[in-house]
C-alpha cells in the first residue's frame, strides 16, 4: 500500500506539479524531508506513529520513500497550485489536510500505521493543520518557519515525553 501511494504521488506530482519551476520550491521540499528525518531521529525507538512496511522490508526503508519521494512531491504540488485569491486559500488547505487525513485513516483501517504513546488520528489531524501552513510560511519566510517548527518540536517532546535525553539504543 505504501509503494502504491508513492507511485500515485509521483504520477500526481508529474501531472499537477510545476516541474518547470521546481527550483522555486526546492528549499521547501527539503524542509519537508528534513522534518520527517528529524521526527525519525528524535523519536527513534520511541515512535509516536510508525508505518508498518508492506512492500519495503522494514520501517526505515518505508520512511525513506516518504521522506524523499512523497513529502517533497506533496510540497511541490501544494505550493505550485497555491491560489492567489484569499477565498480559495482555505479550500486549498482543507483539500490537502483532507487528503492526508484520508490516507492516514485508510492506513489505520488497513493496519498500515501504528499509534503509540497516546498519539492518535486526532493528533495527526492537529499536526496536519500546522504542517501545511508551515510549508507556506517556510516558502515565504523560512526563518519564521524554523522558529515555529522549533517551538512545536519542543511541545511534542514535552507533551509526549519523548526521551531525547536517553540514547536511542537504551530507549
Amino acid at each position: 500500500m505504501h509503494l502504491i501511494l508513492g507511485v500515485i504521488t509521483v504520477l500526481a506530482a508529474w501531472r499537477y506539479g510545476d516541474w518547470r519551476h521546481w527550483q522555486k520550491y526546492h528549499q521547501t521540499m527539503m524542509y519537508f524531508a528534513l522534518g520527517n528525518l528529524l521526527y525519525n531521529f528524535l523519536t527513534a525507538s520511541h515512535f509516536l506513529w510508525k508505518l508498518k512496511p508492506d512492500f519495503f522490508p522494514n520501517h526505515s526503508l518505508t520512511e525513506m520513500m516518504y521522506t524523499f519521494v512523497v513529502f517533497p512531491a506533496t510540497a511541490l504540488m501544494f505550493l505550485s497550485n497555491y491560489p492567489e485569491q484569499k477565498k480559495k486559500v482555505i479550500v486549498h488547505y482543507l483539500k490537502w489536510i483532507g487528503i492526508y487525513v484520508g490516507v492516514e485513516w485508510v492506513f489505520m483501517l488497513t493496519d498500515r500505521i501504528v499509534y503509540q504513546y497516546e498519539w492518535n488520528l486526532y493528533w495527526s489531524i492537529f499536526f496536519d493543520f500546522t504542517m501545511f501552513p508551515l510549508l507556506r510560511i517556510f516558502y515565504k519566510k523560512p526563518l519564521l518557519a524554523y522558529g515555529i517548527t522549533f517551538i512545536l518540536c519542543l511541545f511534542y517532546i514535552w507533551y509526549f515525553k519523548i526521551p531525547v535525553n536517553v540514547p536511542v539504543e537504551e530507549r
